[in-house]
This record gives C-alpha cells, sequence and structure tokens, in this order.
C-alpha cells in the first residue's frame, strides 16, 4: 500500500503546534513509518502565526516542501479561521480539526468550511488537567481520533520522553481529548 498523510497545524506561538507535529511525526517513526515534521515561522515572537508541516506514509518520503494541499489541518485558535490562506488547498475529502467549544455543524456554517470538520475544547481541557494555555496534546487526542494512523501508546511514549515529571498531565489532555472531540462531515 502507497500512502501518505499530510498535515498542516495552524497554531500562535507557544501553543504548541511545532510541538503535536514533531511527536506526532517520532510516534510515527517509532511504529516504523516514514515521517517528517518541520515548522514555518520567522523571528515572531510568543503569541505570532505558526504553521507546521507533517508527513505521515508507509514509504520514504521524498518531497521536502511545505504542505499546500494537506488531508488535515489542525486549527489551535478558532480566530484563525478567519484568515481564508489557512483553509486554502485542503483536498477535497479533507478534515478539519478545531479548538473550539462550537459544534462543528457551526463552523462549517459560520467559516464556510468544507469535508469533515472536528471540534474540541482544547483550551478548556488544557487548563483543567495541566493547568496552562498550551493547547498541544489535546489537539494530538482529537487529532489522534480523526486520522487514527498511530497508536495512543507510541505517542505517549514520546510525552513521557518529551515531558518528563509533566507527562501523566498531558497524557490525560490528550486522552481526554480524542474521548471529547466531535466530528461531523
Amino acid at each position: 500500500m502507497k500512502y501518505m498523510l499530510e498535515v498542516r497545524w495552524h497554531g500562535l506561538g507557544g501553543m504548541g503546534a511545532v510541538t503535536s507535529s514533531d511527536l506526532i511525526a517520532s510516534a510515527a517513526i517509532s511504529e516504523g513509518k516514514y515521517a517528517q515534521s518541520f515548522p514555518s515561522f520567522g523571528i515572531e515572537r510568543r503569541g505570532a502565526p505558526v504553521v507546521a508541516f507533517l508527513r505521515i506514509s508507509d514509504q520514504f518520503i521524498r518531497t521536502r516542501t511545505d504542505v499546500v494541499s494537506p488531508d488535515v489541518i489542525v486549527v489551535f485558535t478558532v480566530n484563525l479561521l478567519n484568515h481564508r490562506k489557512i483553509r486554502d488547498g485542503l483536498k477535497e475529502n479533507g478534515h478539519i480539526i478545531v479548538n473550539s467549544s462550537r459544534s462543528p455543524n457551526d463552523l462549517k456554517s459560520d467559516f464556510n468550511l468544507k469535508g469533515l470538520v472536528a471540534s474540541v475544547n482544547a483550551s478548556k481541557i488544557a487548563m483543567e488537567t495541566i493547568n496552562l494555555p498550551i493547547y498541544n496534546t489535546a489537539m494530538m487526542g482529537a487529532f489522534q481520533r480523526v486520522v487514527q494512523l498511530v497508536k495512543l501508546e507510541s505517542i505517549e511514549i514520546h510525552l513521557r520522553e518529551r515531558f518528563g515529571p509533566r507527562a501523566d498531565a498531558n497524557i490525560n489532555a490528550m486522552r481526554r481529548a480524542y474521548d471529547e472531540a466531535i466530528f461531523e462531515g
């Protein structure tokens, strides 16, 4: 089987979009898949727009360019959906995962979104589990719920390596978002 998933993660500096992309890539590699993850940002400070790109494949990945036609777009704050370019290029049957307390149908209607839309209140989950406004592990849980390309256990291993004593809270955020993500076509 020849398959490559391409993902674009959109966030603001400090929310964890780059870390999410890196950790999912590491989990995929540990399962024997090929993956690449890289960010796109300048010298901006915390709070400035950040994009991370992720590719996962069952074969060696030769492409080394930005992801312009993603299968999945992950949006760390609903306000970013006001920028049309964030939604540009989504493949016909693509998925958009949004950190929002709003329903997927409301998001589709309000932002004219196409494809499968998923929402998860990653902001609330992060504050209730890790006590910080850093949504990366919650968004990883929602991503995994929609895509299911790697095992949660593989991601957990890399969360433990990355976060050490804070890993349990982050794993709880990921698992809770996995359970609470809502998606509609």
